[in-house]
């Protein structure tokens, strides 16, 4: 049976962790990072999952004493109640092979830990064993870093940087067991688009990379993110369901090698800048970075049409537009200056809803969108809450919108086990 040591600070988050584990795993317990040192030299366990927080010695400090100890051979996953991305990314940056948040789910823990021990498993006893990311299969960043950087200095071809588009909305809608179920899947996809003579890895997060060697030609690159996109929506549909609206899909941003060099930085960097270049122009595609050809001379040479066909939405859907957060605070603040000076009035609406179930607030996020009109936008913001901008409306209409969604999610059989609140106001207030 293999072994897990988990380490927390929180007596009841500690005894949480193992009445989970402790089903299907041997499991170890340190209440601090110097008992949990300790314990790891004499208990030998095949990972850690650790609290990322905590007094004296932190999380990040006691990863980087268990690397050194190990080699960088033994895989640790944190677990934290802050929110931040921040704290994500950081995560990642050091090495780490996953991250979940608190209060999380018995059976996401136990997939996570599964996955990642399944890939231990099956490079085990492996000399690159350390330069792998269990969650994938893939090279993990530093071993991405390292290996690709070294096949950029001794070989031609185009190196990749890979962008998982819209990601985050998985994770917010359908929960990070989901999450999990698309990056393993898309890591998958990746795989199926190179060769064995290529390599492929996970920088962190949603971000990947790839160096394909002796490719001259832009349109097999270009062939390649087109077969990924399609593969992806469609996996993405099988997971989630055919109504599944979240604009998923990749970016590509590439560079051929030695054309624009043979360093890795350098390189990296400007398959960065290319990949920017997709994001600003519309995301799921492919662009080549070009010393002589900058964003805005391409830009500029395009005609009004052109440039609304790039700012344009593609695949217009019935029901409202749900983007993310950000997104969402920057409509309203344009929404608000433009409202402001011509005096059109417009609402903005909150709904909560209450219910223990998270597949409840999924299939009630469904049915908002699909109860409002495509002027009307909509956000989820936090576990439980969405806001609504409804154009060109009045307290009056907004009553009619709430008891349309009302009339709308009555017909699900688990309604009545859910409490809906609305609130709105107008932003001429």
């Amino acid at each position: 049976m293999q072994k897990i040591l988990i380490v927390d600070d929180d007596t009841f988050m500690l005894r949480l962790a193992t009445i989970i584990l402790s089903r299907y795993y041997q499991t170890v317990t340190a209440s601090s990072g110097e008992e949990a040192i300790k314990l790891f030299e004499t208990e030998k366990p095949d990972m850690v999952l650790s609290d990322l927080l905590m007094p004296e010695m932190d999380g990040y400090e006691l990863h980087r004493i268990l690397q050194e100890k190990t080699e960088g051979t033994i895989p640790i996953m944190f677990m934290t109640a802050d929110e931040s991305d921040e704290s994500e990314s950081r995560v990642f940056d050091v090495g780490a092979v996953d991250y979940i948040r608190k209060p999380f789910k018995p059976n996401i823990l136990l997939r996570r830990i599964s996955n990642i021990l399944k890939n231990v498993d099956e490079i085990h006893g492996l000399k690159q064993a350390a330069d792998i990311d269990p969650m994938t299969g893939l090279l993990n960043k530093a071993a991405s870093q390292r290996q690709i950087g070294e096949m950029c200095s001794q070989n031609q071809g185009v190196l990749m940087m890979i962008d998982l588009d819209s990601f985050k909305l998985v994770n917010d809608i359908y929960g990070h067991g989901m999450g999990d179920k698309i990056l393993i899947r898309f890591a998958e996809l990746i795989k199926e688009e190179i060769r064995s003579t290529d390599l492929a890895g996970r920088m962190g997060g949603d971000e990947f990379i790839a160096f394909c060697q002796n490719v001259h030609d832009e349109s097999i690159i270009f062939q390649k993110t087109a077969r990924l996109n399609e593969k992806l929506l469609a996996s993405a549909k099988e997971y989630m369901g055919e109504s599944m609206s979240i604009p998923l899909g990749t970016s590509i941003g590439a560079v051929f090698v030695p054309d624009e060099g043979t360093d890795f930085s350098t390189l990296y960097k400007k398959a960065d800048q290319a990949l920017y270049k997709v994001k600003q122009n519309g995301k799921h595609s492919c662009a080549f970075y070009k010393e002589n050809q900058s964003k805005e001379d391409e830009m500029s040479q395009k005609n009004i049409s052109q440039l609304r066909m790039i700012l344009g939405e593609r695949n217009i859907k019935a029901g409202a537009y749900f983007v993310e957060f950000e997104n969402f605070k920057t409509l309203y603040r344009f929404l608000y200056r433009f409202i402001d000076n011509y005096e059109k009035d417009a609402q903005i609406m909150q709904i909560k809803i209450e219910t223990k179930k998270p597949s409840d607030i999924e299939k009630f996020s469904d049915i908002l969108v699909n109860s409002l009109r495509r002027s009307d936008c909509v956000t989820q913001h936090g576990n439980n809450s969405f806001l609504v901008l409804i154009l060109k409306a009045h307290a009056k209409e907004c009553e009619i919108v709430r008891d349309r969604i009302m009339n709308n999610w009555s017909r699900e059989d688990h309604s009545n086990s859910c409490k809906i609140t609305f609130e709105f106001e107008s932003l001429l207030d």
